[in-house]
């Protein structure tokens, strides 16, 4: 536990120049005293660390100090080789940094770990896209990402509906969700954040000024969020059904997971004969009746009468078919 909570501190040391007590208090979850101890330790151990004293000082590493990654166990260095995804990163134009970076890392591994790499991406691969489609590179994300790495405000145009526009961007992130590519960005002059599907835009082109950005925006939740919002504004339609014990359980693996996850959360007590009652949203009847077939006699729909009809006669063609 001591052991592995000094090399955290070191690490965060390498990483900037100086740090306070209180902030590597905070960072390694103990109290100041046991900050002090840990320091005392390491620099009994050879490692060069030097507290200044004053409202400005803190605790530093002289002379450049760093370590080598010597303290990795195997899964440790393994789960590193893990965290890259080889074709985002090609698709970006990083894949040049990204090899060399994990050239860097394997030379700096003992060598009974130097084969961390190839036993890692012998037993994981991302394949992103899916199936029966076939994924392909926007010509403009590398212009894009490498705004995103730099901070640089992009003057971007996007094909709408209604024909193309003209923003002027702050691109904070980049999505890769079932093989197509989103940016996230903050609209210049209106503050609000929005997405884009990148095979949209019709040229971006980055600008030489930078954009500071917002320390409290958080990526993945504002993704999960935006893609929660949009699950919800497609679903028009309300469909009601009686579900077996087994129609609920399979329920979120036929329809919208958010929409499913809504109808269950609202349902009463089972009846008699022990279904459900719930009210479904969906995306148009169409949508609903080729989602809920999946769900056989395990779904009763009651509502709308339409496409209770089309149930009701889809299964008589059914039973005529099945008997001759």
């Amino acid at each position: 536990m001591r052991a592995a909570r000094l090399i955290r501190m070191v690490l965060l040391l390498q990483a900037r120049p100086s740090m306070t007590a209180a902030e590597l208090a905070s960072e390694l979850e103990v109290s100041e005293r046991t900050v002090t101890r840990d320091a005392q330790a390491l620099s009994e151990a050879g490692v060069p660390v030097y507290a200044e004293r004053g409202r400005a000082g803190g605790y530093r590493l002289v002379g450049g100090y760093r370590t080598r990654l010597t303290g990795l166990a195997r899964g440790e260095a393994e789960a590193l080789f893990l965290s890259g995804v080889p074709g985002a990163l090609r698709e970006m134009g990083l894949e040049d940094a990204a090899s060399a970076a994990r050239l860097k890392v394997s030379a700096a591994l003992m060598p009974s770990l130097r084969d961390a790499p190839n036993t890692a991406a012998q037993r994981f691969h991302l394949d992103a896209p899916g199936w029966f489609q076939e994924p392909k590179t926007p010509e403009l994300l590398p212009v894009i990402a490498d705004a995103v790495w730099d901070d640089r405000l992009v003057a971007a145009r996007y094909r709408r509906a209604e024909g193309e526009v003209e923003r002027a961007l702050e691109p904070y992130g980049l999505v890769l969700k079932a093989g197509v590519w989103y940016l996230c960005a903050r609209v210049v002059g209106t503050g609000s954040f929005r997405t884009y599907r990148i095979d949209r835009f019709c040229g971006a082109e980055a600008l030489k000024d930078r954009f500071r950005r917002d320390e409290d925006f958080d990526l993945p939740g504002f993704w999960a969020e935006q893609a929660e919002r949009f699950a919800r504004s497609i679903l028009r339609a309300e469909v009601v059904l009686r579900l077996s014990r087994a129609g609920v359980r399979r329920l979120p693996y036929v329809v919208d997971p958010v929409a499913a996850r809504d109808a269950l959360a609202a349902a009463g007590e089972p009846d008699e004969a022990g279904r459900v009652t719930v009210v479904l949203r969906v995306e148009s009847e169409d949508v609903a009746h080729s989602q809920l077939t999946a769900l056989g006699a395990q779904a009763e729909v009651v509502s709308p009468p339409s496409l209770r009809r089309r149930f009701a006669e889809e299964a008589e063609r059914l039973a005529e078919l099945y008997r001759t």
